[in-house]
């Protein structure tokens, strides 16, 4: 038999059960950040406090949609500027949760021990794009934000004219170099970084715009704010610079 005087005592630990955060935290997260440091990062996470953090990363339409609609809900969400703006206006991200993370930079690459040559101005890229045999970059008929900012950057300044270019119909730029379907490849610097076949030439000269800013917020629709934005400021500490900095990202 129960003993009435302990139903109260039940009461408050049942009710501090219902009312447990979550043990996991879900993150949506384009490619431009999971390569730069984010995936790292949330390992290191889960380690240091037993939270599990499970990163998600998808094309920029996908995650959208799963922002609105997915089960289980995202808890934090990463997106280019542009992307966060539009979720912002829309009431998807918690007011005063959003950081911005930095900019990953698109870079020239070539195979292991191939020449690295000067392509610090726009009329110094062009050159070595022209006399560089057929250069690779990534399909933006995927929906790739980063194979779009290339094929504009391509189409959109005269020196760029004549430029053999060659989109990767299977995976990225990066990858088609790997395989010796050209010389260069133009590719996100984190993701350069993941190919120990390839070496970084150099990020693209700033005033060509050949890059992703990106930030990070908690979703309305999280179902542990509080520990999505424990892990936002997390992500956001200096200690942590090192990562992000070894992976491509430059912090703003």
């Amino acid at each position: 038999m129960w003993n009435l005087k302990w139903l109260p005592v039940l009461g408050v630990i049942l009710s501090s059960v219902a009312h447990a955060q979550p043990s996991e935290i879900n993150v949506l997260s384009p490619g431009v950040v999971y390569n730069a440091g984010l995936i790292d990062l949330a390992q290191a996470y889960s380690k240091k406090t037993g939270i599990k953090v499970t990163v998600k990363s998808d094309g920029m339409g996908k995650i959208v949609a799963d922002i609105k609609g997915a089960t289980p809900p995202a808890d934090v969400i990463v997106l280019p500027i542009a992307f966060m703006d539009g979720m912002e206006a829309e009431g998807s991200i918690v007011a005063d949760s959003r950081i911005d993370l930095g900019r990953v930079n698109v870079g020239l690459a070539v195979p292991k021990g191939g020449p690295h040559p000067d392509i610090s101005t726009p009329a110094k890229l062009a050159a070595v794009l022209k006399s560089g045999g057929t250069i690779l970059y990534s399909d933006p008929a995927n929906g790739s934000m980063e194979a779009r900012v290339i094929n504009d950057m391509l189409h959109r300044y005269p020196e760029f004219r004549g430029v053999k270019a060659k989109i990767s119909t299977k995976g990225e730029g990066g990858e088609a170099l790997v395989r010796g379907e050209g010389q260069m490849a133009l590719q996100l610097i984190c993701e350069i970084l993941n190919h120990p076949e390839l070496e970084l030439v150099g990020p693209l000269p700033k005033e060509l715009g050949a890059y992703i800013d990106a930030s990070v917020a908690v979703s309305t629709r999280s179902a542990a704010p509080d520990q999505a934005k424990a892990f936002i400021t997390y992500l956001n500490r200096p200690e942590n610079e090192l990562v992000w900095r070894s992976k491509g990202m430059i912090r703003q």
